[in-house]
């Protein structure tokens, strides 16, 4: 860890999970004859991200102090994320998801919480020493569902700003969480205008615009006075950027996708580990493109294995990609 410690620090905030993934792709749960347990939970995987890319990463959420929660810290710990910022929960268990892989690569999920571990995170827990230390504070919108934990990710998010990092946030939406859409759209809304990067995806786009248009009036409609940077993804379609003085779209890269699990967390990783130690990237359209493009090539490889964190790819693998093309 010795040479990546002049990088700023990003910190990810929220749920790590399991993933069951099934053995055979284009079958439904009951039909799957078996399934493989694949560490998940965007931002674990944003955290890993960072750091296969070279980048300082830290993770803060709660785990089961069950197998799997231990196993899920090891993995961490392993990709070199810091693990200061993690504590386990002794009364209930880690995060499950059932996932559904449809023949295309793409998702429906099915979740184990009642509650479980990270639900229950609470506000005195936080390890605010790591998260002041942060450049950048990630979040998502899961840790928003239910108290404790919103309150404990209302008072990490307050922390790091007041500490100076940059907020960022991709509220990736799994609608069957929420107790219904509407609450599903006040909470993600409710702390949309602190964030300074937002990512979403086409889909989350028309949920929370309620527009079935993805295009730039529909995107600007979300936009805030605090944003630096709003991106909206759009699968094998590329990503499109607006800042407060310039917007267009980056070109996506053609690969044969068997699982599109973890594209958006690689994608998210790539951007923040590139714009950490240097935020006047935001204002630079031609080097923002080129970072968008860094992003695209990793959420494309990504989608090429199975599994989210297996699948997240190196510097090296990202550069040898970036020169075939």
């Amino acid at each position: 860890m010795a040479s990546k410690g002049e990088k700023g620090l990003i910190v990810s905030f929220g749920e790590m999970l399991i993933d069951f993934v099934p053995t055979e792709s284009g079958v439904s749960l009951a039909e799957a004859p078996g399934f493989l347990k694949a560490p998940g939970g965007a931002p674990a995987n944003v955290a890993i991200a960072v750091s296969r890319l070279g980048g300082r990463s830290a993770f803060v959420g709660k785990l089961g102090d069950d197998e799997f929660g231990h196993m899920l810290a090891g993995i961490l710990r392993k990709n070199g994320v810091a693990d200061q910022g993690i504590n386990f929960d002794t009364g209930a268990r880690t995060a499950l998801a059932f996932v559904t892989l449809r023949a295309d690569g793409d998702r429906e999920f099915m979740f184990y919480r009642n509650p479980s571990a990270d639900m229950l995170l609470r506000p005195d827990e936080l390890n605010l020493d790591l998260i002041r230390s942060a450049k950048v504070f990630h979040y998502g919108s899961i840790s928003l569902i239910v108290e404790p934990c919103r309150s404990a990710h209302l008072k990490a998010m307050e922390v790091a700003k007041e500490a100076g990092a940059l907020l960022s946030y991709d509220p990736n939406l799994r609608e069957p969480l929420w107790p219904s859409k509407e609450e599903a759209k006040t909470q993600i809304m409710s702390i949309w205008d602190k964030a300074e990067i937002i990512k979403v995806s086409d889909v989350e786009l028309e949920f929370l615009t309620g527009s079935n248009k993805i295009d730039d009036e529909t995107a600007m409609s979300l936009w805030h006075p605090n944003l630096k940077l709003l991106l909206v993804t759009l699968g094998e379609k590329g990503c499109r950027y607006y800042t407060k003085s310039f917007k267009g779209s980056v070109d996506p890269f053609h690969v044969n996708a068997v699982d599109t699990t973890g594209a958006g967390d690689s994608f998210v990783g790539a951007l923040l580990n590139q714009i950490v130690d240097d935020q006047s990237v935001l204002e630079n359209e031609e080097r923002l493109r080129k970072v968008l493009r860094f992003a695209n090539a990793c959420g494309a490889i990504t989608t090429t294995k199975k599994g989210a964190i297996p699948a997240l790819p190196s510097d090296a693998e990202v550069r040898s990609f970036l020169e075939g093309k």
